[in-house]
């Protein structure tokens, strides 16, 4: 399953080398650029989806009645949920990306004085996931039956991410900005590290807001999640 995790996320990677095979940029961004952002997004979502993708199921609690049991036990319902069925097989996910991050690093021809950018945009991307897997979970005591909302939030938020921000629309990333700040995630420090401008002009300084952003956008989860344990009410039967 690790050797599998390997092989199907790296059919993401063979994307954008077969765009490449066509093309000499993305954007206005190398090949070895796009790399970079991909393999930035795709450490800190594979190490959330190994470790807190289960929150999602908290739907099938919920309607089987077992999310009763979680409340009463002492420890917190999220922890609980985030270990339900853990499959540490998705640890080739982790391992794949991590392995082209490396190769892209290695190389860029990187200003190393921008380096310890690096680890700072990888730490901000686990929290803005793992905040995004859990709004998506805290969205299913009022949907009950939509765990694909959450999938749309969490593995859409990645799709979006493998990709310079630049191809898609200025009001989209508008949006993943200053809304659901997924931005942050590797574009703009992404933007710093390779010593890149905006294309879209955005403030210099939002280069280095990952780690405000990401704070704000858990402490939204963590409120909403709260509130979902509170306002739920057992199965009825």
């Amino acid at each position: 399953m690790i050797l599998f995790g390997i092989i199907t996320s790296g059919l993401d990677v063979a994307v954008i080398l077969v765009v490449f095979a066509n093309t000499t940029t993305l954007a206005g961004f190398s090949r070895d650029e796009v790399l970079f952002l991909y393999g930035a997004a795709s450490v800190s979502f594979a190490i959330c989806d190994m470790f807190i993708s289960n929150i999602d199921r908290v739907s099938q609690h919920i309607k089987a009645g077992t999310l009763d049991t979680i409340l009463i036990r002492p420890v917190g319902a999220w922890i609980q949920l985030a270990a339900d069925r853990f499959t540490p097989n998705r640890l080739g996910r982790v391992l794949q990306s991590a392995v082209v991050l490396g190769y892209a690093v290695g190389a860029l021809d990187l200003d190393w004085r921008r380096a310890w950018m690096i680890p700072v945009m990888l730490v901000t991307g686990i929290v803005i996931f793992t905040a995004v897997w859990t709004l998506g979970g805290a969205m299913q005591f009022v949907l009950i039956d939509a765990p694909e909302i959450s999938n749309a939030l969490t593995y859409g938020s990645h799709q979006l991410n493998q990709y310079p921000l630049s191809i898609y629309a200025r009001d989209l990333v508008k949006g993943v900005t200053y809304v659901l700040p997924l931005a942050f995630v590797n574009w703009q420090p992404g933007l710093y590290v390779l010593g890149r401008d905006d294309p879209f002009g955005t403030p210099e300084f939002l280069r280095f807001a990952g780690p405000v952003a990401a704070l704000a956008l858990a402490l939204l989860a963590a409120l909403a999640w709260r509130q979902g344990v509170r306002h739920y009410r057992s199965t009825g039967s």
